[in-house]
């Protein structure tokens, strides 16, 4: 039998992954329809069916799949992603997504890691990270290749939900490896600029935390701008270089998420959603809506309660 000192890299891949993928499928199968671990950061998911479009705001996070391939859209930009790669983000975000494979025989299987930047600030602190000149503004959502170091560092971090009394101790560590390998790949340039505070990037985050905590008032961009410490023609430039959306897009999107989780989980009816997230129109809401999900809110909310069921 060969032995692991003679296995190719990419056969010691394929049994991390699949040693990832049984974990997954343990865990998940002794916790349905609860993603939550004892690690709070670290989230697993199982899904059996495909699923219809999913409305959410992804915080920084690493993401990947055990099984299955996931689509996400940011703006008018699409992602795909499977268990040949993973997907990072390096602020908050909303988006739109849906797995397409899955099934009772071959479920959907994956994780989420959530990446705190003050973390990724202290580690290029205490390691004196060499820090890049400022670059041309990048999507604050990429797609990258899996690679052996992050899911070895990921099966330690998912061995310890079998031991939670040591997590707190030795989580961090392991978290703040998968920090090193992040910011040392092809994403460390995204990671790093989100995370110093003199950046393009970091102002930005500083709008889009006003903008999720003020998503149902009117604003004006010149105050955001000033709010984010950038000119207004600044903020426009490096907001739709990180978010693939104008501030009033990103708006509109976090309108059309809150509102459909209201009527999803508080049974509100679209009229009622539509002027608590901030609109004034109704039908400017409807339309609005449909274009982004597909179908009428009434029709689009029945079609989840079917799909749920």
């Amino acid at each position: 039998m060969e032995n692991a000192a003679n296995s190719s890299p990419h056969d010691t891949l394929a049994t991390a992954m699949a040693t990832l993928k049984q974990k997954i499928d343990q865990w998940t199968r002794l916790h349905p329809n609860d993603p939550a671990t004892p690690y709070p950061a670290l989230l697993l998911y199982r899904q059996e069916a495909p699923i219809q479009l999913t409305s959410y705001t992804m915080e920084p996070s690493l993401c990947l799949i055990a099984q299955g391939q996931k689509r996400v859209m940011l703006g008018d930009e699409e992602y795909f992603y499977d268990k040949d790669h993973y997907l990072v983000s390096s602020v908050d975000l909303p988006l739109v997504a849906q797995i397409l494979d899955a099934s009772p025989r071959d479920p959907y299987m994956g994780l989420t890691l959530r990446l705190e930047k003050k973390h990724i600030a202290q580690m290029m602190i205490d390691n004196h990270v060499v820090i890049a000149k400022k670059q041309a503004g990048e999507r604050g959502l990429a797609v990258s290749k899996v690679e052996l170091p992050i899911v070895q560092a990921l099966l330690r971090l998912l061995d310890l939900l079998d031991t939670p009394d040591d997590i707190p101790v030795l989580a961090p560590l392991i978290q703040r490896e998968i920090l090193y390998r992040l910011l040392t790949c092809e994403q460390g340039p995204r990671l790093r600029q989100a995370a110093m505070i003199d950046s393009h990037s970091n102002q930005i985050a500083r709008a889009i935390d006003w903008l999720r905590a003020n998503y149902d008032k009117a604003f004006k961009v010149d105050d955001l701008a000033a709010y984010s410490g950038m000119s207004t023609s600044s903020l426009h430039y490096h907001f739709r270089a990180l978010t693939a959306m104008s501030p009033l897009q990103f708006q509109k999107r976090l309108r059309l998420n809150e509102a459909r989780q209201r009527m999803l989980m508080e049974k509100k009816d679209a009229t009622t959603a539509a002027f608590e997230v901030g609109y004034e129109s109704p039908s400017q809401f409807s339309r609005e809506y449909s274009r982004l999900f597909g179908a009428p809110p009434s029709r689009d909310i029945k079609r989840l309660l079917e799909a749920s069921s």
